[in-house]
């Protein structure tokens, strides 16, 4: 089988495909249209005749790096070929000093709380890179103080978690039928004893063994309330959530039925939360940004997304969460990647308390 590693196959590019190539990816990515023989002939960046200029968009095309679209006669780069162009050819840019001033003033001001840092980061980088921002939440490790069931309705309950960091959670609940106050009271205060100073993940088993083993003394009611808590509140990607903010961005860019449709799968592919965790959690393979084009990643093949996500560690270079932005594969690449990178460093740093 032939090698298609993206370092194989720039080295069998020579200097005039090369320059060909980038000059048809940058315009792909400034205007998101196909580019044309004669639009790259009258640039001035090449002093070729379009018909020199479509031989080789041919050989590229035959190489996979290129496409054509049904109803033009340009080129555009195919997610095989943007990938090469990320990997080899893209000269990624460098932030001002003010452009790294204002990330850290908007997120150093975000507010007090975990979730409002969070969140001002996710709008932060959608407003920059034009995509829609993404942030997934630290695990929650820190022992827990308090428990606190409150009745909203006959069908719902807020669970009030307070953690000895001082942070304060509220969870949303589905109430068991017909459940009176004191039940809700009867169950705070025996999750209260038993999780104080410990963490949900260390507390939890011992809980679940002592209601099987009818131990705990709680009514029916209240134990299927405390089940319940604990396995919405603890195991795997359950205890982090996703915060997405921009996603009205994405719509800014679309001037076709088809961009509306390919929009239209994303917000689906956006919905399917634990499977996004699960691909942004990749980003802990490595220190640095990652991406993904396309239909490399099972969870875009049909909408035909780009990810750029990078890590956020805290002062022990442990990973703790992930950010970045999702959008187009027309994502402007050189910029977001600083962008992306910068802002996790600043999360980061403030989440440890490194940085004020």
């Amino acid at each position: 089988m032939a090698d298609t590693r993206p370092e194989s196959t720039l080295a069998a590019l020579d200097g005039r495909m090369r320059t060909i190539f980038r000059e048809i990816v940058e315009a792909y990515l400034r205007s998101g249209e196909p580019v044309g023989s004669r639009t790259l002939s009258q640039t001035g960046n090449l002093s070729l005749s379009p018909a020199s200029i479509r031989n080789t968009m041919s050989d590229l095309a035959q190489m996979g790096l290129l496409t054509a679209p049904h109803s033009s006669a340009g080129r555009m780069p195919t997610h095989a070929g943007l990938r090469l162009f990320v990997d080899g050819l893209l000269q990624v840019g460098q932030l001002t000093e003010d452009e790294r001033k204002a990330i850290e003033g908007k997120v150093t001001r975000s507010g007090r709380t975990q979730q409002d840092l969070l969140s001002e980061a996710s709008s932060l980088l959608s407003g920059l890179a034009g995509g829609a921002g993404l942030v997934v939440t630290p695990k929650r490790e820190a022992p827990l103080r308090h428990v606190e069931f409150v009745p909203l309705s006959p069908q719902e309950v807020l669970a009030v978690l307070v953690f000895e960091d001082g942070t304060v959670e509220n969870r949303l609940m589905r109430a068991p039928d017909g459940m009176p106050p004191v039940t809700l009271i009867e169950a705070g205060n025996y999750l209260s004893a038993r999780l104080k100073g410990r963490s949900l993940a260390e507390a939890r088993k011992a809980i679940e063994a002592e209601i099987a083993q009818r131990r705990s003394q709680l009514d029916s009611a209240a134990e299927d309330l405390v089940k319940q808590g604990l396995a919405d509140w603890s195991g795997g990607s359950a205890e982090r959530a996703l915060i997405v903010r921009g996603q009205a961005r994405l719509l800014e860019s679309v001037d076709a039925a088809g961009d509306l449709e390919r929009i239209r799968l994303l917000f689906e592919d956006i919905e399917r939360k634990e499977e996004l965790i699960t691909l942004l959690d990749k980003a802990r393979d490595g220190d640095g940004v990652r991406l993904f084009i396309g239909a490399e990643n099972p969870l875009f093949s049909l909408s035909g997304s780009s990810v750029i996500v990078a890590p956020y560690m805290n002062s022990d270079q442990e990973i703790i969460g992930a950010l970045g932005v999702i959008g187009p594969t027309r994502l402007n690449y050189a910029r977001v990647i600083p962008l992306v990178d910068y802002t996790a460093r600043v999360v980061g740093q403030i989440l440890d308390g490194t940085r004020s």
